[in-house]
């Protein structure tokens, strides 16, 4: 900021192991989006390192970063982030896209992961003729579409109502049951409730690191 320094992360140190589900969670500044921007390699560190199945990635250029996200990590996010001219199959077949995969092979499996969320039936649709719940699990569909070694959601539930929160939450533990690694970050304890370990962050640092023995998909 100007001629200012400003540390957003503080000698954190972590370890993150496959098919854990973990929710970040902190006030405002306290570094938790600066962290999801990190392990998501939308960011690289300014010092100290990030191995991602035991590859350094805190090293690698933009274009390297960018095949990475695309392979190993799915974003979900508050706003949904879709694309309003393509249809619900067009938005969630996209990453394939980018990774180079047949107009056939890719539709499949956008078809395939639309069935898992409960999508089938509105894969023609467009973001617009759909609801806040339906463009989430749109979102979801996506992030799952490359079969990634994460799920990153960013506040997934922030623009939804209290039940269509807890309709998404389930997916979530559905997608964790089912072997993935996820990570949350949001501010809701009762979403937190939902993952196996919370670290809470505060001014950059790691004020703890829990984890919760009684999380269930009964919150």
């Amino acid at each position: 900021m100007g001629t200012t320094q400003v540390n957003a992360l503080q000698d954190i140190s972590m370890d993150v192991y496959k098919n854990e589900y973990l929710a970040l969670m902190g006030p405002s500044g306290s570094g938790k989006s600066t962290l999801m921007n990190l392990i998501g390699c939308l960011d690289t560190p300014t010092s100290g390192q990030y191995w991602l199945n035991d590859t350094e990635v805190s090293t690698m250029t933009d274009d390297e970063l960018a095949h990475v996200r695309n392979k190993e990590i799915g974003f979900v996010f508050q706003t949904f982030n879709l694309l309003p001219r393509l249809t619900a199959l067009e938005n969630v077949a996209l990453p394939l896209v980018y990774a180079g995969v047949p107009r056939k092979i890719r539709l499949e499996k956008a078809q395939q992961v639309l069935d898992s969320v409960g999508l089938g039936d509105r894969v023609e649709h467009k973001p617009n003729e759909l609801s806040g719940g339906q463009r989430q699990r749109v979102a979801i569909a996506r992030a799952l579409v490359n079969d990634p070694s994460i799920i990153l959601a960013d506040e997934p539930t922030g623009n939804l109502d209290t039940k269509t929160s807890i309709e998404i939450m389930d997916i979530f533990d559905k997608i964790h049951a089912a072997g993935n690694t996820v990570i949350l970050v949001t501010h809701e304890p009762d979403i937190a409730e939902k993952a196996k370990r919370v670290i809470w962050l505060r001014d950059g640092l790691i004020e703890s690191d829990t984890i919760q023995e009684t999380a269930s998909a009964e919150g």
